[in-house]
């Protein structure tokens, strides 16, 4: 598990997919099963804040458009 801060939006839904289908298949023993999950929550807070950024930068775009 590297930096989180580092990932890109893409590498990040990568991981969360590939973790959620072992889960699924009940592939992790219980004692990784929870650092996966905490990792999968950490993955999905940074999905959430790039998203919230891209949202921002994209209204300042618009909104100089719209001044224009």
């Amino acid at each position: 598990m590297s930096n989180i801060e580092n990932k890109s939006y893409k590498e990040c839904v990568g991981e969360i997919k590939e973790i959620l289908e072992k889960i699924e298949a009940d592939q992790y023993d219980v004692d990784v099963l929870v650092e996966k999950v905490k990792y999968v929550s950490a993955l999905i807070k940074h999905c959430r804040a790039k998203l919230k950024q891209s949202e921002t930068e994209i209204d300042n775009i618009l909104s100089t458009i719209e001044m224009e």
